[in-house]
C-alpha cells in the first residue's frame, strides 16, 4: 500500500490496522484476529441503514410461470401418485422450463385446495408431498398448475423498499401474516397485486433459502423487476461478489472515499475487547463523526424518512368503482342485483 493513498484491499486495510495498533505481522493468530475485526466492521458499517447506502443495492427479475391446465388426469384417494392424458408436464416451455415443476400447485375440479408437486416423473406422472384427501378423480378430470412461489436473487438480504416489491408491477409488499390472514388458500390465479417474503430452512448447505409468493398467483409469463439490497458486501479481483473478504486483493463494495471507515471501526472493536476504554471511545467518537457525514453525503434524489400510509389497493380500488373485471372487485360489486356495470 502506498503511503499517500487511500486504503483500497482487503491487504491495505490490514497494514493499516495492524500499524495503528503496533500488531507485528506474520503472526497466524493476530493476522485472523485482524482481519476477522475488518469483516465484522464491514458488516456493522451496513447493519440497519443498508437500504440508506445505493452502493447496496441491486436490481434482479423473476420470470413468472404460466398456469397450465392442457389434458386430464386421474388419481385415488390416499395415493400421491397423478396420472396425466395429454399432458406434457415434464416438456420444457418457450422459456426453457419444464410445464410443471416441483414446489408447483396443483388444483383438481371441484377443489379449491391447492396441492404441492413433489417430482415429475415424466409427461404424464407425478407425485405429490401429500396425500389426495377427496373423492377419487376419474378418467377425463381437470386440474390446473401453477407457481405462487419463486426464488429471489442468491445475495438477496432485504427489499429496498419494505411496502412495494416491484413499483413497475405495482406489486405491494406485507407481512406474512397478514398474506395468510387475506389469502389462506391462494388458489384464484391473475395479475399479482401483493408479495410477502418467505424463509425456508437450508438444506444442503447454510445458505438461507428466500422466496417470493405472489397473491393472485401469476397466470401468464410476466416479467417482475425488484431492487433489494445484497448480503455480498466484497468483491474479488476477478469481479466475483462474494459476503466478505479473504484475498488481499479482494476489496468491499464501500466507494474508495469511505474505506478508511471500515478500519476505525474494527480499531475500535479491538480497543473494546481488550478492554481499552480511552482509546476506543475516542475511535468511536471519530467513526460515528464519518458515518454521520456518509449518511448525509448523498446524491440528489435519496430516500428521506418519511411515513407512506399503504393506500395502493384502495386506488386501485378507485380506479375501476364499477366493475367486475381489470383484476378486482369493484366498490359496489354487492351481488347481481346491485352489478352497476353494463
Amino acid at each position: 500500500m502506498s503511503t499517500t493513498t487511500q486504503v483500497t484491499t482487503f491487504n491495505d486495510m490490514f497494514t493499516l490496522l495492524a500499524n495503528k495498533l503496533r500488531f507485528t505481522t506474520g503472526v497466524t493468530t493476530t493476522e485472523t484476529q485482524l482481519k476477522t475485526a475488518i469483516n465484522t466492521a464491514l458488516h456493522d458499517i451496513h447493519l440497519g441503514v443498508d437500504y440508506k447506502l445505493p452502493w447496496a443495492e441491486r436490481r434482479a427479475v423473476i420470470r413468472t410461470q404460466d398456469d397450465y391446465s392442457t389434458g386430464t388426469v386421474t388419481t385415488t384417494k390416499g395415493s400421491v401418485t397423478i396420472t396425466g392424458s395429454s399432458t406434457l408436464w415434464n416438456t420444457a416451455n418457450d422459456f426453457g422450463v419444464n410445464n410443471v415443476r416441483a414446489n408447483g400447485r396443483f388444483v383438481f375440479s371441484g377443489s379449491r385446495t391447492p396441492y404441492i408437486v413433489d417430482t415429475v416423473a415424466s409427461d404424464t406422472s407425478l407425485t405429490l408431498t401429500e396425500r389426495f384427501t377427496e373423492t377419487s378423480l376419474a378418467a377425463g378430470s381437470t386440474y390446473r398448475y401453477y407457481e405462487d412461489e419463486y426464488a429471489l436473487a442468491s445475495d438477496f438480504l432485504r427489499p429496498v423498499d419494505m411496502q412495494t416489491f416491484s413499483d413497475q408491477e405495482s406489486i405491494d409488499l406485507i407481512s406474512r401474516t397478514e398474506f395468510r390472514r387475506r389469502y389462506p388458500v391462494n388458489s384464484t390465479v391473475g395479475r399479482p397485486l401483493v408479495a410477502t417474503l418467505l424463509d425456508f430452512a437450508p438444506s444442503g448447505s447454510t445458505a438461507p433459502i428466500r422466496r417470493v409468493r405472489f397473491a393472485p398467483p401469476p397466470n401468464d409469463f410476466m416479467q417482475i423487476p425488484y431492487t433489494y439490497i445484497t448480503g455480498n458486501l466484497a468483491v474479488s479481483s476477478a469481479g466475483a461478489a462474494q459476503a466478505n473478504l479473504s484475498a488481499d486483493t479482494d476489496e468491499p463494495i464501500v466507494p474508495l472515499r469511505y474505506r478508511h471507515a471500515i478500519v476505525l471501526h474494527a480499531l475500535y472493536n479491538l480497543y473494546r475487547d481488550k478492554k481499552d476504554d480511552t482509546r476506543s471511545q475516542e475511535v468511536k467518537a471519530e467513526y460515528t463523526d464519518i458515518m454521520t457525514r456518509l449518511m448525509m453525503d448523498q446524491e440528489v434524489g435519496s430516500p428521506r424518512a418519511q411515513l407512506r400510509p399503504r393506500v395502493s389497493h384502495y386506488a386501485r380500488a378507485a380506479q375501476r368503482p364499477y366493475t367486475r373485471g381489470g383484476g378486482g372487485r369493484g366498490r359496489f360489486d354487492k351481488g347481481r342485483w346491485d352489478f352497476m356495470g353494463d
